[in-house]
């Protein structure tokens, strides 16, 4: 019996330690490791600088189309920055569309030296708003993967402005985005959703905010009357809840779920429906 519980208390060690290191990685800052400019695809750009809602100065590219009052904002994943995303902005300037990428607070060109996962992140989406009312844009539509899918996701509810959201593999809550990255690590399944809990209210209480309280699934149904798309991939450990998600989602809601596709993959694993789809949904709702 010593030993069964010397065994479970280093386990609950273990885990504490672990939830604490995933803390402060979630929530560090992180450099930039590509450079790319929207110039390798023939776009005319501008390099722009514009603050958050809470003043922290975000930087990004610009890309005008000649005559549209139409914008998408292109929304990174975590730790990444905008320039993974410039090979899609062909897609949509070709369409007809201004399109608008930044790095979020605590990544890459941007100031800051917290990422939040969605709490501070909305401050980042709002001010991108605010750049483009100041650009003279009527009708906005976020485009956001993962981690800009949640940010997406806690910001629209709070921006009329914002016309139409696409979220491809946004988590619903980032507890069961943590129990996804603890599969993968081949830690049991309970044990797992366990450090995915402990990591959010150790996160929390470092950072003074329930993070519990800013899960995307909780907000996600304050975005209707708007339209919405959610794109899965049906293998994506880190959407394990997406049907809670879709089901917390308000009128008008689509879904496109993907068989045998991983987290944010569907542009790869189908491209040219990928832009067939999104391209168009946006071209109907703004």
């Amino acid at each position: 019996m010593t030993v069964l519980l010397w065994g479970l208390l280093g386990l609950l060690l273990f885990v504490i330690v672990l939830g604490l290191g995933m803390s402060f990685y979630l929530t560090r800052r992180f450099g930039l490791e590509l450079v790319h400019t929207p110039a390798e695809y023939g776009l005319e750009y501008e390099e722009v600088a514009f603050p958050a809602a809470d003043g922290l100065t975000l930087r990004g590219v610009w890309i005008p189309a000649s005559g549209s009052q139409r914008a998408i904002v292109i929304l990174h994943g975590h730790g990444g920055s905008l320039d993974p995303d410039i090979p899609r902005t062909p897609h949509f300037h070709r369409a007809g569309f201004n399109v608008l990428l930044f790095d979020f607070r605590a990544h890459g060109r941007s100031d800051g030296k917290l990422a939040t996962f969605g709490y501070l992140e909305r401050q980042d989406v709002l001010g991108a708003v605010e750049f483009l009312k100041s650009r003279g844009m009527k009708r906005i539509g976020l485009l956001g993967f993962s981690y800009g899918g949640m940010a997406s996701m806690l910001a629209a509810p709070l921006c009329p402005d914002i016309h139409a959201l696409v979220s491809d593999g946004g988590p619903a809550r980032l507890r069961s985005a943590i129990e996804g990255r603890a599969v993968e690590w081949r830690l049991p399944r309970p044990l797992g959703r366990f450090l995915g809990w402990l990591t959010v209210a150790l996160t929390s209480a470092r950072l003074g905010v329930n993070h519990f309280r800013f899960e995307p699934v909780r907000w996600v149904g304050k975005i209707a009357p708007r339209p919405l798309l959610l794109i899965h991939g049906e293998l994506d450990k880190y959407l394990p809840d997406f049907d809670e998600l879709y089901a917390a989602a308000g009128e008008p809601k689509q879904a496109w779920r993907l068989p045998g596709v991983d987290h944010t993959e569907a542009s790869e694993a189908q491209p040219e429906e990928y832009y067939r789809r999104v391209v168009g949904f946006f071209e109907q709702n703004l």
